[in-house]
């Protein structure tokens, strides 16, 4: 996604810029098309797969990891708003889960955008991770882990705990996140 341009989708189909603007008015057009198509993969599990939360969980996880599964797009989907059909059904999904759970629409809209707006982060960092900002972790990590104990005792103490546990981190936010905004009404 990160050389993606019109120019270059143009020349891939064998035809001018100018003729995919018929099809879509720029770039960030374009983006959103993609990161639809790719939402029609997010698996959304049946009633009869848990109760609510899990199913809220398992949506999002398969959300994340269709992000993850191709590079950059997680970064997409922290800078475009998608509408397409199968944002909608993701959306219609997500709403549907917190209701089951008690929570009214109009507090599920917002904790709908908050959840898919962490998860894309999540799903980003995880990406940043992957390829050469493995050597930025590294240096965090070591800066973290070199830091004086009489200075810094709360960093010391922890240590490699602050960059461990990638999946339970996530699904420990995502508790904390649902218990949230379950907890918390709009203002």
């Amino acid at each position: 996604m990160a050389g993606l341009s019109l120019r270059k989708v143009a020349a891939a189909l064998d035809t001018g810029a100018a003729s995919l603007y018929v099809y879509v008015a720029n770039l960030d057009e374009l983006h959103a098309l993609v990161l639809d198509r790719v939402l029609g993969e997010v698996v959304t599990p049946p009633q009869q797969d848990g109760d609510w939360r899990s199913r809220l969980k398992a949506a999002l996880r398969s959300y994340s990891e269709a992000l993850y599964a191709r590079p950059g797009l997680a970064q997409v989907a922290l800078s475009t708003i998608p509408s397409g059909p199968n944002m909608v059904e993701l959306t219609e999904c997500l709403l549907d889960l917190l209701q089951q759970g008690g929570m009214e629409l109009d507090r599920a809209a917002w904790a709908v955008d908050l959840l898919l707006l962490h998860t894309s982060a999540f799903a980003a960092e995880r990406d940043n991770r992957r390829g050469d900002d493995k050597v930025a972790l590294r240096r965090a990590q070591e800066a973290l882990g070199s830091v004086s104990p009489e200075k810094h005792p709360h960093i010391h103490a922890l240590g490699a705990e602050l960059f461990s546990g990638e999946q339970s981190r996530y699904d420990w936010a995502l508790d904390v996140l649902i218990n949230g905004v379950l907890n918390t009404p709009r203002p």
